[in-house]
């Protein structure tokens, strides 16, 4: 018997995020993900009249593929998926992984071919500007093992999480948005040595509502890009390229990463050191969903810890474009909620966030206890 969870969640994903119409086309790209839940991917998307595509892939090919293909193989690659991906009007990124460290020992630059081919031409170029789109993660053991949870309660957990009303977290946006959109001067401050200032002045702000990602529930902009300064001391775990970072630290000055260290230094450096853009930061986001509250280095999760904020060396998106170009994305997660250790943001000088709580007053909907 099918679990009536599946079809929530799919009823979200083509409903709500990608609002499906009459005569559209859609691709569901299934990567390591049960068929029951394409198979009812499928169905809602016929129900709601569109026109189904299917891709399936799996990350331990993927692997394969990386470790033995040629640059030459990826552009052949890139011109097939293009070619769907300029025909569908809607996509949904089902990811599944059984092993999280499947790509670990992929050399960074194997990686970086398929991301200059495939990733850059067709999901850069294509998918983000020209489809309504959105991506997931797929529980799993692997996923609840790096959560520490039993599988069945990791269950619970994710239905929970990436099905809950974000219309209702939507409205609540609307306040910290228009803040974020009249506000110069940002000031973080953390556990341990965290210190951080910048400017986000005239910068696009996004309300992240569970139309691009699910789960979703963040907030974000960018700096100004060379108004960074100070010290920022990440307290959740994250994995860039299957190998997994904590404790990372960055000094910052004039907008430029000048130090950063963690419990792998020299890779973190290595990622740092891709191109001019990688040491300077694209985004700047605070997290809002109520479900999530601890990381389980899955940043798609870990982005949205209710209490958190991100702060990301690399390419900023085109919706908050503060002019920093890199191959790099990458997602650091500060939580300051008290078990964390606890943490305040100012905006120009007004405490509006204490231990991961909003303190003022046109923000406290946005609090986990009016989102549940």
């Amino acid at each position: 018997m099918l679990d009536p969870r599946i079809t929530r969640l799919a009823d979200v994903l083509i409903n709500y995020s990608c609002e499906v119409r009459e005569g559209e086309r859609i691709l569901i790209e299934a990567i390591d993900v049960p068929h029951e839940f394409t198979c009812e991917c499928i169905r809602l998307a016929r129900a709601a009249g569109a026109i189904p595509i299917v891709k399936l892939d799996s990350h331990q090919i993927r692997r394969s593929l990386m470790k033995n293909g040629t640059y030459e193989g990826w552009e052949l690659v890139a011109d097939a998926e293009k070619l769907v991906m300029e025909n569908v009007q809607c996509y949904i990124g089902a990811r599944g992984n059984p092993n999280v460290s499947e790509l670990s020992d992929v050399s960074g630059e194997l990686q970086k071919i398929y991301e200059k081919t495939v990733w850059n031409r067709v999901h850069v170029g294509v998918r983000i500007p020209n489809t309504r789109w959105v991506v997931l993660r797929w529980p799993g053991s692997s996923m609840a093992q790096m959560a520490e949870m039993s599988t069945e309660a990791f269950e619970d957990f994710y239905f929970n999480v990436c099905t809950m009303d974000f219309k209702k977290m939507s409205n609540g946006m609307k306040p910290l948005i228009a803040r974020m959109e009249n506000t110069d001067q940002v000031h973080i401050k953390g556990p341990r040595d965290t210190d951080l200032s910048f400017s986000i002045k005239g910068m696009p702000v996004i309300g992240c509502d569970g139309k691009l990602n699910i789960p979703d529930g963040e907030v974000f902009t960018a700096p100004v890009k060379l108004s960074v300064n100070g010290v920022i001391h990440y307290n959740a775990p994250t994995i860039y390229h299957g190998t997994t970072h904590n404790d990372i630290r960055l000094v910052f000055k004039d907008g430029k990463i000048i130090e950063a260290t963690g419990s792998n230094t020299a890779k973190l450096n290595e990622v740092l050191d891709t191109d001019e853009g990688a040491r300077y930061v694209g985004e700047f986001a605070i997290g809002l969903n109520p479900h999530c509250t601890k990381a389980m280095k899955d940043i798609l999760f870990d982005e949205k810890i209710t209490g958190s904020i991100h702060f990301t060396p690399g390419s900023a998106y085109q919706e908050a474009d503060n002019g920093n170009k890199s191959d790099i994305h990458w997602d650091m997660v500060l939580m300051q909620t008290p078990e964390f250790g606890g943490g305040e943001i100012y905006f120009d000088g007004e405490l509006i966030r204490k231990d991961g709580i909003f303190v003022v007053d046109d923000l406290i909907p946005l609090n986990p206890e009016n989102l549940k």
